[in-house]
């Protein structure tokens, strides 16, 4: 068994405090200790490192992600496995993946395959953004796909996904709408209220029915307004509603975040990326499902009509921007990239913080919050670059 694994010095974020300096004992695939230094003993014969100066968080959870590296995961097991590996060396410690609208025997057949990668521990579960979503909010989906979220419908993906479906986001304003919602929150899978052009008053009822989270809230929905509050309105407002939120500094201007963090808290925030193919490679011309998508300057846009495809952006630039641009704290922005979104999955009791007996996923940054070392149950993905 290789030796225990210590990191010492850093600035350790504990879910109730920050330690300045911490230490965080890793044996095997677990984190046995973290703490001040004068509190946590490293164990005979373990392998010290000497992180002074650093921070250590928390893995990113990614609840939203559609690709990375020149691969999304709507392809073939090693596209979806290079999508993965990209957002690892990012931060990105645990990540759901997901689909894009297109037609319902493909999204079957892709579930299977994203469910046995789910079996194998590469992805924590698989999200299906589409094709239940409104044709007035449909942004980088294929208006000719679209379709009622018919129950039995969401019932097939459900199922093929063979207990690995973790979200759908669907317009529940569409007829078979509520229904689903409740099949749904029935078999434990997360609807989220996007792509929609509910009411204030239908999206209350899309919560009351079981309804727990926005998919990335502002974008693709009705505008917030004085007379008619349309859906952000009621899903800020709700404490039962987590608010998915893309901080790239271009799907939302810092007063529309800051209005997020204000309304609904640090508790009730998750960053996401929507990331599509581009992410960690750079601009060109790329596919998101069957959509052709141009991203210059960093930004991914359809081809034809122009609009928002998903982002390019990678967790430890959202974690970066929050504390360096949005001025967040950051134990609100550890929360909002690691504790929520594991809470959401179910799956706090395993990753989220950093916690004896938890998984070894950690993020390493530099006191300008660049990354400098990923470890993911265990084992490092990134080796730390220390001065």
């Amino acid at each position: 068994m290789a030796p225990s694994l210590v990191l010492a010095g850093a600035r350790v974020v504990l879910p109730t405090a920050v330690v300045d300096d911490g230490r965080v004992v890793v044996e095997g695939t677990r984190i046995t200790a973290a703490g001040p230094a004068d509190a946590v003993s490293a164990p005979a014969g373990a392998e010290v490192i000497d992180v002074s100066g650093h921070w250590l968080v928390p893995g990113f959870v990614d609840i939203h992600n559609h690709g990375g590296g020149g691969a999304s995961f709507s392809g073939t097991a090693e596209e979806i496995l290079t999508a993965v590996r990209t957002h690892r060396r990012h931060g990105t410690t645990t990540l759901v993946a997901s689909t894009v609208t297109d037609e319902m025997d493909l999204l079957v057949r892709q579930a299977g395959l994203l469910s046995e990668l789910a079996e194998q521990g590469d992805i924590a579960g698989i999200h299906f953004e589409g094709p239940f979503i409104s044709p007035c909010r449909k942004g980088a989906h294929s208006e000719e796909l679209l379709r009622d979220p018919d129950p039995a419908e969401v019932r097939k993906l459900i199922d093929a996904g063979r207990g690995r479906a973790r979200m759908v986001t669907l317009a529940t304003e569409l007829p078979g709408g509520i229904d689903s919602v409740r099949l749904l929150a029935e078999h434990g899978v997360i609807a989220a209220v996007g792509h929609t052009d509910a009411t204030y008053e239908q999206t209350v009822a899309a919560v009351d029915a079981g309804a727990t989270v926005a998919t990335h809230l502002f974008n693709a929905m009705p505008p917030l307004g004085h007379r008619a509050p349309g859906p952000i309105a009621a899903l800020l407002e709700d404490e039962r509603v987590t608010v998915e939120l893309i901080n790239d500094g271009t799907h939302l201007h810092p007063a529309a975040l800051e209005l997020a963090f204000r309304h609904a808290g640090a508790g009730r925030v998750a960053f996401i990326t929507d990331a599509m193919d581009a992410a960690g490679i750079g601009d060109g011309r790329y596919m998101l499902g069957p959509l052709e998508v141009e991203v210059s300057e960093g930004v991914a846009r359809l081809v034809h009509g122009g609009s928002i495809a998903g982002s390019t952006l990678t967790l430890d630039r959202a974690f970066k921007r929050a504390v360096t641009v949005d001025g967040l704290p950051v134990p609100d922005a550890v929360t909002a990239l690691s504790a929520n979104p594991a809470r959401l999955l179910g799956m706090s009791d395993r990753i989220g913080s950093l916690e004896p007996g938890k998984d070894a996923d950690l993020v390493l940054l530099d006191a300008d919050f660049d990354l400098k070392g990923v470890l993911r149950q265990g084992e490092w993905v990134v080796a730390p670059r220390l001065p």
